[in-house]
């Protein structure tokens, strides 16, 4: 994730509502209102406040099936915390609602001692409709991780070649599974959002998420990529935040369950846990999941996950994930690995199995997203907030100022009214 936010003022999140522009309206829209993968509109500023969306009328998918019994259910007691008050980090007055405003919010839903309490959508996001979840999706291929390594199935101590021998002359030849699951290691790839020639765009082609030039030559499958990645620096020194991380845990993922991911994670958390909707994953051009970053599910389907790892893998009357699982995530990572990555807005933070762990006075943990998508698990405040965005800066430094603060302001008022 970028870690400057963009210099220029883009225009208001009113300005650029997908509704109200009339994106892709009309029976053909009209050229001047058509969103396109090919031409990689989708990807551009307003856009893409349509595309987050929509992202089954853009690219392949597969389904992840939500299962044939109820819907679990999910208490509400509403009360509008709009009013919220909180600071910035450049220390400006900012209240719950104005933060939603600032912050280009798609949907918000939160969640105090599993009751849901608040809930608002904008722009072109509906309750049944999934949003992409970009790297949040990272959080859920951890989880998976967990629940094999939990079960003795993977053994994080382990070569990654033992699981994926196909890795043997990559970057990945001599690293262990603990490393790619926490991001210690040491590689040549690089991802930068701005940089049209960083190695992101390489994966991104690879894995169906930007269209291929006519003149291209790399890979156009995620396996093809992750074999050609080469190393820079040492494993396990330092955390680095790399996306191909990610896709070399789901290969692991596969390899040792048999199944792929849309159909490992259906069977072990969303049918358990009582999704209210299927869910999907962008896939690349051999149907394979993008394990970084490919899953779109509904808002409320996002909660019940993050009120699941709140409640140490236990929702919906049954234990889903096993508790080890969830408290080793929440223990975090070496917070002197994740320094020299040079976050400004996590100062002490940490990075554990895909999940971002800020060892504040709360001992929240997060999984986020680029443009603004994130869980924020407060385990003292007994909150769970799911959020999607469609931020026109990519990189989260344009919205922890003024996400973060208020998401800890709304805890200390929750925990002062008991």
């Amino acid at each position: 994730m970028s870690a400057t936010a963009p210099s220029q003022s883009p225009a208001t999140s009113a300005e650029t509502d997908p509704e109200t522009l009339g994106w892709m309206k009309g029976f053909p829209p009209s050229p001047d209102r058509t969103i396109s993968f090919q031409d990689g509109s989708f990807r551009s500023f307003p856009e893409l406040r349509w595309a987050w969306s929509n992202m089954r009328q853009l690219v392949p998918t597969v389904n992840v099936w939500r299962g044939a019994g109820p819907a679990s259910v999910l208490p509400r007691e509403d009360h509008d915390i709009g009013a919220s008050a909180s600071t910035t980090m450049d220390r400006r007055p900012m209240t719950f609602a104005k933060m939603l405003e600032e912050t280009y919010t798609d949907g918000i839903a939160v969640l105090h001692r599993g009751k849901l309490m608040y809930e608002r959508y904008f722009g072109a996001l509906k309750p049944h409709k999934p949003h992409i979840a970009m790297s949040v999706t990272k959080s859920f291929t951890g989880l998976l991780a967990g629940i094999l390594v939990a079960e003795g199935k993977i053994d994080p101590q382990a070569p990654v070649t033992d699981y994926v021998p196909e890795l043997k002359a990559s970057a990945f030849g001599d690293a262990r599974v603990h490393e790619v699951m926490d991001m210690t290691t040491g590689l040549e790839y690089t991802e930068i959002y701005t940089d049209k020639n960083s190695h992101v765009w390489g994966l991104r082609r690879a894995n169906g998420m930007a269209p291929i030039p006519p003149d291209y030559d790399g890979a156009t499958t995620i396996f093809d990529f992750l074999v050609g990645q080469k190393k820079q620096g040492e494993h396990g020194k330092v955390f680095a935040y790399k996306t191909v991380n990610t896709d070399v845990l789901a290969w692991i993922i596969r390899r040792v369950s048999g199944m792929t991911l849309s159909d490992l994670l259906s069977e072990r958390i969303w049918q358990p846990m009582g999704a209210e909707e299927d869910a999907h994953y962008h896939v690349d051009r051999i149907g394979t999941e993008s394990g970084g970053g490919g899953l779109s599910t509904c808002l409320r389907d996002l909660a019940r996950f993050g009120e699941t790892v709140r409640n140490h893998g236990r929702f919906n009357g049954r234990q889903i994930v096993p508790s080890s699982v969830v408290e080793d995530i929440a223990r975090g990572g070496d917070p002197e690995k994740f320094k020299p990555a040079g976050y400004t807005t996590l100062t002490g933070a940490s990075y554990r199995n895909q999940w971002w762990v800020t060892h504040n006075a709360h001992g929240a943990y997060m999984a986020r997203g680029v443009h603004g998508q994130g869980i924020y698990i407060d385990p003292k405040a007994e909150m769970v907030i799911a959020r999607y965005a469609s931020h026109p800066a990519a990189g989260n430094a344009a919205n922890d100022p003024v996400t973060l603060p208020a998401y800890m302001a709304l805890a200390k008022e929750l925990m002062a009214g008991g």
